[in-house]
Order: structure tokens, then C-alpha cells, then sequence
């Protein structure tokens, strides 16, 4: 892979993650728990929030074998104590980051969109580069570096969207499911808590992320490349 495309993504999904766990730090904050603010998290300096193999290790590994950037940071503290109402509250403190990153995505792609119309070459290369595998042309195309930086906002910030919204423990999916169920039916639902990880683990490996995400990277494609 090209050294310019590995270090884009790289930087791109520590943005992404940054912003993921700094807006669940703010709603936290919001909803009246200051313990993530104690703690430094309602920031957007990226090494408030890194986890050495979620955010650095991991994602470099992907890269490097061809695979999306992808990766996480550490959690964010959440005392339910000092929640109004904790699983409601919950809910908005959960679904904060996927809608962080999705607000990302399509901000990225309009801005895409706006180049297209600017320069025209942006879409041909971003053709050549994408899905033919071209390496980046010598000389200075600062447009055509901007829309690759975009290109892998939308890619990065969706596959992190998506992913964290899958109703399992601990993803966030789970928090904001938990918010919409009944006392008991929460209740019985967390009690998979324990059996989480490994449930995640595989569903990823049967490619159910894959599954979801490619019909929404198809429209995103043809917004993008056409």
C-alpha cells in the first residue's frame, strides 16, 4: 500500500476515534456525570483518549496488510449514579459517538461533493487512486490530496459508526438498546454482558460488519466516484 495512503488513515481514524470518545465524554457531561471531564476526556487532543493497541498497534497492522484502518480508545468513565435517569441518560451518552462519526461521514462527503464541482479531476483521480490502485501522481495536487483525506474521513468514520452500533456488549449498540427496553427486559438482555467480547469476536469473523456496511458504502461510492 502506498506510504502516503497508510499515514492518511492512520491520522484519519485518530480523528475519528477522538471525536467518538470526546462526544461521549461531553453527553456525559451533559447528562450530569462530570466523571469523564474530571478525567480530561471532553477534549479533542487525541492523546486523552489513546489506547496503545486499540489506537496504535491494531490499526498500523491493518494498514499494513491492506485492510481498513480501524481500532479503539479507551473508555469512556461513566458513573450511572450521577445520571438523572441511567438508562434513558445512557442512551444519548451511547449513541453520542456513532452519531460523532457519522455527522463526520457526511460532512466529508458533501465537502467531496463541493470539490467535485471545483475541479473536476478530482473524481478521476480519486478513480485511478480507489479503485484501481494507481499511485499518487508526482507534484503538488493539493485538491486531489484534500478529497483523498475526505475519501477516508467517510470510509473510516462509517466503519466505526456501524460497528459501534451493533447491540452487543459493551459497543454502544447495546447501551442505547438497553435504553429502549422495558426494566426487565433490560435486565435479562444484560445479562449476555459477560459473553460480549466473544460475541463480537464473532460476528465479526462470520463478516456481519462487512454485511451492513457494504449497502451503505455502495450509495456512498456512487456519490462519490460518479
Amino acid at each position: 500500500m502506498d506510504m502516503l495512503s497508510i499515514i492518511i488513515q492512520l491520522f484519519v481514524l485518530l480523528f475519528a476515534i477522538t471525536i467518538h470518545e470526546a462526544s461521549h465524554a461531553w453527553a456525559a457531561l451533559k447528562m450530569g456525570d462530570p466523571t469523564a471531564y474530571a478525567a480530561g476526556r471532553v477534549s479533542l487532543n487525541p492523546l486523552a483518549h489513546i489506547d496503545l493497541i486499540g489506537t496504535v498497534i491494531l490499526p498500523i497492522i491493518l494498514v499494513i496488510t491492506h485492510l481498513p484502518a480501524f481500532g479503539w480508545a479507551k473508555p469512556v468513565p461513566v458513573n450511572p449514579y450521577n445520571l438523572r435517569h441511567p438508562r434513558r441518560d445512557n442512551l444519548w451518552i451511547s449513541l453520542a459517538g456513532p452519531a460523532a462519526n457519522m455527522t463526520a461521514a457526511v460532512s466529508a462527503l458533501v465537502l467531496i461533493r463541493g470539490l467535485r464541482l471545483l475541479a473536476p479531476g478530482v473524481t478521476a483521480f480519486l478513480q485511478s487512486f480507489i479503485l484501481l490502485r494507481q499511485p499518487f501522481p508526482h507534484g503538488f495536487y493539493p485538491l486531489e490530496g484534500l478529497a483523498l483525506v475526505l475519501f477516508y474521513v467517510v470510509l473510516i468514520n462509517i466503519y466505526l459508526a456501524v460497528f459501534n452500533l451493533i447491540p452487543v456488549p459493551p459497543l454502544d449498540g447495546s447501551g442505547i438498546l438497553s435504553g429502549l427496553l422495558s426494566d426487565s427486559a433490560a435486565e435479562k438482555y444484560d445479562r449476555i454482558r459477560p459473553w460480549g467480547f466473544l460475541i463480537v469476536l464473532a460476528l465479526l469473523y462470520v463478516g456481519v460488519l462487512n454485511v451492513i456496511v457494504q449497502p451503505i458504502l455502495s450509495v456512498v461510492g456512487r456519490l462519490i466516484f460518479f
